[in-house]
């Protein structure tokens, strides 16, 4: 499911649960203003399209071109049809046209005078999925920031920065959420022994990306020394997959998961210790592996994993 279907159906069961239970207690519950719930409440008809977010382009820009000036700009180029692009904005210059050439190049884009040269770059065209077929054949891992916004003051003065590892197993979607103070590849060792217990099935393989704290791949000082993140991996017997260089998106599902994170955990809270921001995280790692998903035919990851032992 993509994020703007699943920010709707959030939306939905806001709405719902305010019919229900009142709008006090639903902004309670859902730790938002009663005003936003009014406002989604006044445009839901009970259809999903009512909760799109409206466009927030503007109508109107104080500096677009006026229609006396398109007028004259087709007015030209009618008269001067294989006139190339400067000589034309040196003609309305002279005849009083004050934009520069790039504005003149992009209404004439817009008002379809002037045809875009094809793009000579080769479209990204992605590769079909690898499916997985059970638990732990192949598990995602990666390192979220706890956004700065997120820390009080004095934990920021003392404590400096906090970390979320993170892994995602790709066929049920359960995850394990780990509070570190560290980003660092002894940290990412402690996480390997933190997943092998917190999952209840073998790990197979585990893919991340090329930072650090996972490999010396990309460190030119390094390149062939292993990582104490990798000795450990081989030491279990468990591969070490690394994605592509500069592609997030082929570690999609972690990197939708911190999305989500951002997007339902750390946009309203305020951590005042490391011991309650490891307790709340905790708690949230409970709600995301206990709601339902389209992926999973709106099962939960866990529900995923039961459905699957239960064969």
């Amino acid at each position: 499911m993509n994020s703007i279907t699943q920010d709707i159906l959030y939306k939905q069961s806001v709405i719902k649960y305010s019919y229900r239970h009142g709008v006090t207690n639903a902004a309670i519950k859902y730790k938002m203003h009663r005003k936003t719930i009014y406002r989604w409440r006044e445009r839901y008809d009970g259809t999903l399209e009512s909760l799109k977010n409206k466009s927030r382009r503007p109508k109107y820009h104080p500096n677009q071109h006026t229609q006396e000036e398109i007028k004259k700009i087709k007015d030209y180029k009618n008269k001067n049809k294989d006139t190339g692009l400067v000589v034309l904005w040196v003609k309305l210059r002279r005849a009083g046209y004050t934009r520069s050439i790039t504005s003149l190049y992009r209404v004439m884009q817009r008002i379809g005078i002037y045809k875009k040269a094809p793009s000579k770059k080769k479209e990204y065209e992605p590769k079909p999925y690898e499916q997985m077929k059970y638990p732990g054949e192949r598990i995602q891992v990666d390192v979220k920031y706890v956004p700065g916004k997120s820390l009080t003051k004095e934990v920021k003065e003392t404590e400096g920065r906090y970390y979320q590892y993170t892994a995602i197993d790709e066929y049920t979607r359960q995850r394990v959420l780990w509070a570190s103070k560290e980003h660092s590849t002894y940290a990412s060792t402690e996480f390997i022994e933190i997943i092998r217990k917190r999952f209840k099935y073998k790990i197979e393989c585990i893919q991340t990306d090329n930072g650090t704290e996972f490999t010396n791949r990309l460190n030119p000082q390094r390149t062939t020394s292993e990582t104490m993140f990798e000795k450990r991996l081989k030491e279990l017997g468990i591969r070490h997959k690394l994605i592509k260089p500069k592609t997030p998106r082929h570690n999609g599902k972690v990197e939708r998961s911190h999305r989500k994170d951002q997007e339902r955990f750390y946009y309203d809270k305020i951590f005042y210790s490391f011991e309650d921001f490891k307790n709340r995280l905790k708690y949230w790692e409970k709600e995301y592996n206990n709601f339902p998903m389209k992926p999973l035919g709106w099962k939960s990851p866990n529900e995923k994993y039961i459905e699957y032992i239960k064969g």
